[in-house]
């Protein structure tokens, strides 16, 4: 029968003792982790949000509470009243590896039923089944102690931003449908039947008018939703850390990030950041890693070999540098001994996978280099490249040649394949970096139109503004993103608050000015009554969070995460509604036919 924890207080948490405190009687509440009965000793592994602490039963424990502990299974709930003493063999592996707990009082509070899977092994175990169990899965100490840094990142901000003289806003959560770049969630409404609000996919437009409204500088730990496809560093709700600010430049919001990033650092890993962060163009980044989110923890670096290659008699060099393109290249040191010539093909797939017609390479394993066009060269020509690229021996050189554009994507996604097959990615480096001077518009192959790569709120850069509607590709803008070890955290940006130019670049979005009316009028509206320059950022707290802990995925940060269909395996959602709430908000669902 379950015991009441009556006349108990908690004083330590488990993971809190130390060699310290022997002698202490301390009182703890927690999990069995395990229990190993050895006879006339049983020791209990005792679990808590902090940590694990060795609860001992010897021949001078009472028996009424021996015989407890020796009733006890895993994920049993207790209670322990005892004295910390030194362990005699002692556990390096953990914090309190040096102490135990001699166990005077006992109680088990809550039974438990054998679990579908060990807690300390879930991460062995499929994803179906602890996504099911999620509230079990998050006892393991790893996953707790990720939530538990999730929540110091918060705090953290929080504290940082009001030191700054932020002040947090609310935003609504229930909002207007606008476009702003991927598909709404939305709810319907039973008060205005057949009208739906949105979940927003950031608080943007709200953050604006606060600036109008004259606030100054906002914070929010904003809950987004975005109706996209999910993968590894993608849910369809996330959080971020949301800021805005009032009579400032890029350079002013950039510098406010970089305090946070800076604090950040030193409270959650202990490291300190050299200030300021380093900025590279978005040109730059192209043309040297292939992304728009470097990973600069390692070289292979990016080179432009087309003048060499148009001098060859390689045809396929020739033709994507006669239709406007380029060859690019990438050296990867030391790697003629992982890449076999299978292996080799395996990447050339991957490489078409994503767009390339082909892959080609020189791989110096040998003597000799081999190379895959060596018959296309003329003499000397293989050993200039070889000179000009700085390679040498038990190197292999991988090329791409196609529309500029497409061979760089190729080869960065390429780079950092090769970089985890070679494990040269150091894993304690902390390598921020800023991406400036953003493309206003991207150009797409298919339509032949020119895109807005950022929401329509972004500034162009002044003196790119002549050029809105004679050279698109010209038009850079007062963007910017803030990317660690490769994984784009931020992006923010300087705001239009000119009312002529907002709704010039709505028209140029393809926007009728009706539809501009109806989807933005309240804004627009907004910068007739002046508006202070303003610009802002969000920064992930998702994927900061994720980065931070080393984790692999956004799931092992989110307490409660979905999986790839966005569905939620341990509640069943989404589900079905009952017709009732169905005829409530005249919602009719067609049913496929079978």
């Amino acid at each position: 029968m379950a015991e009441s924890i009556k006349g108990l207080k908690r004083t330590h948490y488990c993971g809190e003792l130390r060699l310290s405190d022997s002698g202490k009687e301390v009182t703890l509440f927690g999990w069995c982790q395990k229990q190993r009965d050895l006879g006339n000793l049983i020791f209990i592994d005792l679990r808590d949000r902090t940590g694990i602490v060795q609860l001992s039963f010897n021949d001078t424990t009472d028996r009424e509470v021996f015989e407890k502990a020796q009733s006890v299974r895993a994920e049993f709930v207790v209670a322990a009243v005892g004295t910390v003493c030194e362990r005699e063999s002692k556990n390096k592996e953990l914090p309190t590896g040096d102490i135990e707990i001699n166990v005077k009082e006992f109680r088990i509070i809550a039974k438990s039923e054998t679990p579908p899977f060990e807690i300390a092994n879930s991460e062995k175990v499929g994803d179906e089944t602890t996504l099911k169990y999620r509230y079990l899965n998050l006892r393991n100490q790893k996953l707790t102690q990720n939530i538990i840094m999730r929540h110091k990142i918060a705090k953290i901000a929080r504290e940082y931003f009001y030191d700054n003289d932020f002040i947090e806003i609310e935003t609504p959560m229930m909002i207007k449908s606008t476009p702003e770049g991927a598909r709404d969630y939305v709810v319907p409404s039973r008060v205005h039947n057949g009208k739906f609000y949105a979940l927003p996919q950031s608080p943007q437009i709200y953050k604006q008018l606060c600036m109008v409204a004259g606030f100054d500088r906002y914070i929010q730990l904003a809950r987004c939703f975005r109706d996209e496809d999910l993968r590894a560093d993608r849910q369809p709700e996330f959080t971020q850390i949301d800021l805005e600010m009032s009579f400032v430049d890029t350079d002013d919001i950039m510098e406010m990030a970089e305090g946070f990033i800076t604090k950040l650092m030193k409270e959650t890993v202990g490291v300190d950041i050299p200030m300021p962060l380093p900025r590279m163009t978005f040109a730059q980044a192209m043309e040297k890693y292939g992304t728009d989110k470097p990973d600069t923890r390692f070289e292979m670096l990016i080179n432009d070999i087309t003048e060499w290659a148009d001098k060859t008699d390689f045809g396929v060099f020739k033709n994507a540098i006669a239709d406007g393109g380029s060859v690019r290249a990438i050296v990867a040191e030391n790697a003629a001994s992982v890449y076999t010539r299978k292996k080799i093909d395996k990447l050339t797939e991957h490489a078409r996978g994503i767009g390339a017609k082909g892959l080609a390479y020189i791989r110096w394993a040998d003597e000799e280099p081999n190379c895959s066009f060596a018959k296309f060269l003329k003499e000397n020509q293989l050993q200039e490249l070889i000179a000009q690229l700085g390679a040498k021996k038990g190197d292999c050189i991988f090329i791409v040649s196609d529309k500029t554009p497409l061979a760089l994507s190729i080869l960065g996604a390429i780079r950092l394949i090769i970089a985890k097959e070679l494990d040269i990615i150091p894993d304690d480096k902390w390598n921020y970096l800023w991406i400036t001077e953003m493309p206003f518009f991207e150009y797409d192959e298919e339509s032949g139109e020119w895109l807005a790569m950022h929401h329509p709120f972004t500034m162009p850069m002044e003196e790119c503004i002549e050029y809105l509607d004679t050279d698109k590709g010209r038009v850079r803008a007062k963007a910017f993103d803030l990317v660690l070890n490769g994984t784009e955290l931020s992006s923010g940006s300087m705001r239009i608050t000119d009312c002529a130019l907002q709704n010039k670049m709505f028209e140029l979005l393809g926007m009728s000015q009706e539809e501009i009316d109806a989807k933005f009028g309240f804004l627009v509206e907004a910068y007739h009554y002046a508006s202070p320059p303003h610009g802002g950022m969000g920064i992930g707290l998702d994927r900061l969070a994720m980065i931070i802990c080393k984790a692999d995925s956004l799931r092992d940060v989110t307490a409660f995460p979905k999986v790839q269909n966005a569905s939620e395996l341990m509640s069943g959602a989404p589900s079905t509604i009952d017709e009732v709430q169905l005829d409530e908000l005249g919602i009719c669902i067609a049913k496929a036919e079978e």
